[in-house]
């Protein structure tokens, strides 16, 4: 049996979904390892583990699980997960034993992990914008970007958010070509429609393009600051709290988290040892 991790974010739902196949071991952990590493700062809607094509008779993978779990439980708004497993494996049985506490939900197949976390995603302040890939097009998201901050109470983060914003969408105009979506969202707790002690937002172009965009050198010239553009991701790179980019069923979406000064940034997620 091959060994493989994939990732696809579904635009529609924000749920990012990993699927692992193959036969348990150290290469195998360090690649689910790495993709939860690099896919949680995305702070997605929900998390769904397809295990299904996972061979893992003696459970070695469940502290893997239970710890990603954890981690998405702390972020804010808390990430809701799901597993699909089969019910009578030896991984379910022992993630049902360890995890009594855990609100990692275990699924018979995946549109039933799908149904169950998008009814529990977490409410919050979104907004989308479909964009034609125009020249017109980063300065539309560039509006959008500004109304957001002012509307939610974070005008610190509008300078870095424009030019943000206005590098990627420029990218996805330019290298491909098709239509775009872009979405802003709030992170942080909503209470009654207001937001309270937001400090982040995520930002995300949607294109139908699959090729990745790849971050060729870090750091901007000196004396390079908010007012500058035509840096590319290294201007992303540069201004926000992560940033990344994710397959999607379509194409693929590039995401940044911008923290507010207010804002404490979070910790770098820590998975257990295979």
């Amino acid at each position: 049996m091959s060994c493989s991790v994939t990732t696809s974010l579904d635009p529609r739902t924000a749920i990012l979904e990993i699927s692992v196949t193959g036969a348990w071991d150290r290469r195998l952990w360090r690649r689910s390892h790495d993709a939860l590493r690099e896919s949680l700062p995305q702070h997605p809607a929900g998390l769904l583990f397809d295990l299904s094509g996972l061979d893992d008779p003696a459970a070695g993978s469940a502290p893997l699980w239970l710890t990603a779990e954890s981690q998405a439980a702390q972020l804010d708004p808390p990430v809701p997960v799901a597993a699909c497993i089969p019910a009578v494996s030896t991984l379910a049985v022992k993630l049902k034993r360890l995890g009594v506490r855990s609100r990692l939900v275990l699924c018979a197949d995946v549109p039933q992990a799908r149904a169950a976390l998008a009814s529990r995603r977490p409410l919050t302040d979104q907004i989308h914008l479909r964009l034609h890939p125009e020249p017109v097009a980063p300065a539309a998201a560039r509006e959008v970007v500004a109304a957001a901050c002012r509307e939610w109470a974070m005008e610190p983060l509008l300078p870095s958010a424009r030019l943000v914003v206005s590098e990627l969408v420029a990218n996805a105009v330019e290298h491909a070509g098709t239509r775009i979506d872009f979405v802003v969202t709030r992170l942080g707790p909503l209470r009654r429609g207001a937001a309270h002690g937001a400090s982040q937002l995520r930002v995300a172009v949607y294109d139908g393009d699959p090729r990745q965009p790849h971050l060729t050198s870090h750091g901007l010239p000196s004396g390079c600051g908010s007012g500058e553009r035509g840096y590319g991701l290294r201007i992303v790179d540069a201004f926000v709290r992560a940033w990344g980019t994710l397959p999607t069923p379509t194409g693929k979406v590039v995401w940044a988290v911008l923290c507010g000064e207010t804002g404490s940034p979070a910790r770098p997620a820590r998975f257990p040892p295979a």
